[in-house]
């Protein structure tokens, strides 16, 4: 049965991936990007199915146009991706304030504008599916990506939150946690101007090894869009969903590392409620 779908992000990456893999299905997708040249050749293949949209992440009225636009051309959508955002390296020291603005602006606040403006539509054609593309480091943390993390963190609080205030409209979300994958990501890092104190820290480490392509990179985005698209067909799919080795690793050790710390200070957290009467 053909779906439609709006997908953000889709000049390059696994948002490229993924309305090329929606397309080829049959389906009908409302592509954004920044630039809708990205999607010329994508749209000589299919000048039917491809509906395409200039999109500005940090413009929250021209979001709201642009959502109200596809969804009043569509009739109805049933899969709305969130998946624009760049990286944020540098120590939180090391970064300007319009880097910052920008980071949240763009990852946090644009995501989160983009789940509002689809949820008034998804709501009254009676249900949905909003699929928001999140990473490993919305559970995890690195050193100097400390503005990435507090947007990937972000987001999936705020998920987790609205996947509960809409659940009886028939809206559910995957929170797509890709690990580090070999796409052109790092093309699109934004980096902070190094502090000499900072030489040799884990920050400046961090920098180094990205800069240098010597930072591990396991995931293939082909797969990495395949298994999403396996998941995004199931009727009840999980909330979170790790995408790749290096995900579910990183992932898990951090629960385990926080699960263990939680345990290790039970008595102090029993100690802080008011005593028995």
């Amino acid at each position: 049965m053909s779906k439609t779908w709006f997908i953000t992000g889709t000049s390059s990456g696994l948002g490229r991936i993924l309305a090329e893999r929606a397309l080829a299905r049959g389906n009908q997708v409302f592509a954004t990007a920044r630039k809708l040249a990205a999607l010329d050749e994508l749209k000589a293949r299919y000048p039917e199915r491809l509906h395409r949209l200039a999109l500005e992440l940090t413009d929250t009225t021209g979001i709201r146009q642009v959502v109200d636009t596809a969804f009043a051309q569509a009739g109805r959508i049933d899969l709305v991706v969130s998946n624009a955002g760049y990286g944020l390296v540098g120590a939180a020291e090391e970064l300007s304030d319009a880097q910052i603005e920008r980071q949240l602006a763009t990852n946090l606040l644009g995501s989160i504008q983009i789940i509002r403006a689809a949820l008034p539509h998804l709501r009254h054609q009676g249900g949905g599916r909003i699929v928001q593309v999140s990473s490993e480091g919305g559970q995890v943390a690195y050193p100097g990506f400390s503005l990435y993390h507090a947007s990937k963190w972000g987001i999936e609080g705020f998920v987790e939150t609205v996947a509960q205030e809409v659940a009886g409209f028939g809206i559910d979300f995957i929170l797509a946690e890709p690990g580090p994958t070999a796409t052109r990501f790092g093309a699109g890092i934004d980096y902070a101007q190094g502090l000499p104190d900072y030489a040799g820290t884990p920050a400046d480490n961090v920098r180094t090894a990205i800069r240098s392509d010597a930072f591990p990179v396991k995931g293939d985005p082909e797969r990495t869009v395949e298994v999403l698209m396996r998941v995004i067909d199931q009727p009840n799919p999980p909330l979170r969903l790790a995408l790749g080795s290096a995900a579910f690793d990183n992932i898990h050790a951090a629960l385990t590392k926080r699960l263990q710390v939680l345990g290790d200070y039970k008595r102090e957290a029993f100690q802080a409620d008011k005593a028995a009467e």
